[in-house]
């Protein structure tokens, strides 16, 4: 009897240290189980490699190009200081195999942007256009990083700051000036010395630029007179009549309006021609939007969010409203995500949106729409306010998507001090449940949205995402770092959302 008595002593002793050993393993420091959900997705926890930019922050997202022609992918992004302040590594090249700098090329300003890449020196190695604060667009050489053009430079200094304010995401259109490349259309407004409440803000602008020399080809200013942030999309289309151009004006504390237009009107320098087919008294569209066909008529369709939190949906063909949803209690200032999370019939709209009113946003919701009729099918909290949008993949290769976002958490020091840290989670709506895929990190995200694919041509997922790494101050500017997971993941099916704006960074979902 005694004998028994120890063996079951020693065998509650033996479960109660295994119970221990996976509450370690498998519970992560956000209470979320994960990591035997990772293990089952063949991710690591913590990256195969990690690099370090000092002294600066980012509003960008990685995109991903072979700058040096060894097969792997490589990471161009933005970053910058404190506003107006001046840095040596405003963009930066990483080499995807290693972490290691390739090239880094300095501003006088916040380097915000994206990077879009074309070949304009013809040399087989993509370039890097790129935008951020008061004036700043230019074009680095993808090789070397020398810059190629600076928009600044070809301007009046005097119009920096009273006629062009920020640049936002460009897009490439067709060949515009003869030269045998094609040219790029880009937004640029928002004065940001403005105060949050004032009503009288400059105009802003698309504009069509030379991507060879820089050179202003034609502008249009926006038809209500309003500033703009929204990076404007454009759709399919061969002819300039055809391409539809989806921008928006107002802001956080300003109204605006989300209008269509053809190419052929900003040729023309008249956006006088433009449908306003939304509109808000009080706030503005600032989030880039979407095409993306949901009526199934082979034409893309537009999703669009406002800042007060509506999500709509308008008809690519007619420009009417298909449907509209508020989240309500909201604001949203990411775009949208698009995948097939329930089925493959319709695709699916995925929204990130802050709990609050600028400048008082707390938690992130998130919510899954259905693409088909509007209809809120799942919402959730998770994480405190970020402007980074969500990413799509199939990860366990059930041939549904899962969404992939960067999370940010909140905790106090024993000193009472406010504490960020950062990780990725994984959204499973065929399980309705989320794992977090990292280890969290010391800082924060505040804009930056994950980069998904295969960096290196092994058939297997790779992740590439960044933060500060300051964990004690909310907009940080002091250091960060962008790391690479590679996966045993094996992409099945192809990636479809898998970057800020989409694949493409286009804003349109192929």
């Amino acid at each position: 009897m005694v004998k028994s008595r120890k063996w079951i002593v020693f065998l509650t002793g033996t479960l109660l240290v295994v119970l221990a050993l996976v509450s370690y393993f498998l519970i992560s420091p956000s209470g979320y189980p994960s990591v035997y959900r990772v293990i089952y997705y063949g991710i690591e926890r913590s990256p195969s490699w990690s690099a370090s930019l000092d002294g600066v922050g980012s509003f960008s997202s990685p995109r991903v190009t072979d700058l040096n022609k060894d097969g792997v992918g490589d990471i161009v992004l933005g970053a910058g200081r404190q506003e107006f302040q001046e840095s040596d590594t405003a963009v930066t090249a990483l080499d995807g195999k290693t972490g290691d700098v390739i090239w880094k090329s300095a501003a006088e300003n916040q380097v915000f942007g994206s990077p879009l890449f074309h070949d304009i020196t013809q040399d087989g190695v993509n370039d890097v256009l790129i935008s951020g604060r008061n004036g700043i667009f230019k074009a680095i050489n993808g090789v070397n990083g020398e810059v190629i053009w600076n928009f600044s430079d070809l301007v009046d200094k005097a119009t920096i700051g009273k006629k062009y304010f920020n640049f936002y995401n460009p897009q490439l259109i067709p060949d515009q000036d003869g030269d045998g490349l094609r040219d790029v259309l880009v937004a640029n407004g928002g004065d940001v010395l403005k105060q949050p409440f004032d009503e009288d803000r400059p105009v802003g602008h698309l504009l069509v630029i030379s991507s060879e020399t820089g050179k202003i080809l034609s502008e249009a200013p926006m038809p209500d007179g309003k500033e703009t942030y929204l990076s404007a999309v454009l759709s399919s289309g061969l002819e300039s009549e055809e391409v539809a151009i989806a921008f928006g004006t107002g802001g956080e504390t300003v109204g605006g309006s989300l209008y269509l237009c053809t190419l052929a009107d900003v040729l023309a320098g008249n956006l006088s021609r433009a449908v306003q087919v939304a509109s808000n008294e009080s706030k503005g569209f600032i989030a880039p939007p979407v095409w993306v066909d949901l009526t199934g008529d082979g034409r893309e369709d537009l999703v669009a969010a406002s800042v007060d939190g509506d999500v709509y949906a308008f008809d690519g063909k007619s420009k009417a409203l298909l449907w509209k949803t508020a989240i309500q209690g909201t604001e949203i200032y990411s775009t949208p995500a698009i995948g097939f999370f329930r089925n493959r019939d319709t695709p699916g709209v995925y929204v990130t949106s802050a709990i609050g009113t600028w400048p008082n946003l707390g938690f992130s919701k998130h919510s899954l729409l259905d693409g088909a009729s509007g209809e809120m099918l799942q919402t959730d909290t998770l994480g405190y306010f970020q402007s980074s949008s969500p990413v799509v993949v199939d990860l366990n290769g059930d041939g549904l998507d899962e969404v992939l976002l960067s999370v940010n958490y909140e905790s106090f020091s024993e000193e009472g001090k406010k504490i960020y840290q950062n990780t990725l989670f994984l959204v499973d709506f065929s399980t309705n449940k989320k794992f977090e895929l990292q280890v969290p990190l010391d800082g924060q995200n505040i804009a930056s949205t994950p980069w998904l694919g295969d960096l290196d041509g092994d058939g297997n997922l790779d992740i590439v995402f960044c933060h500060s790494t300051n964990p004690t101050k909310e907009y940080a500017f002091d250091g960060m770092s962008v790391h690479r997971i590679k996966t045993k993941v094996a992409i099945e099916t192809p990636i479809i959302w898998g970057a800020y704006m989409g694949n493409e960074g286009n804003g349109r979902f192929n």
